[in-house]
């Protein structure tokens, strides 16, 4: 099955048409609102790509941690 997404609004201009192996060994400033200055901050926890940002623990868990506030009861 194929899938579509819009990242447009996601990633900067640059990056829009790319593929998705593309965008994962893309710097993680390719993200809209992420500047060099951020790759550099990121670099020294040892996240250089969006593949890394997104497959750390400490990002992970943070995320799943929002996605369940108002689900608890």
């Amino acid at each position: 099955m194929a899938v579509s997404v819009n990242l447009s609004k996601g990633l900067d201009k640059a990056f829009e048409n790319m593929s998705l192996d593309e965008i994962l060994a893309a710097p993680p400033s390719a993200l809209a609102g992420l500047t060099e200055r951020h790759d550099g901050i990121l670099a020294e926890m040892g996240i250089k790509t969006i593949k890394d940002l997104g497959s750390n623990k400490y990002f992970a868990l943070a995320g799943v941690l929002v996605a369940l506030s108002g689900k608890t009861g």
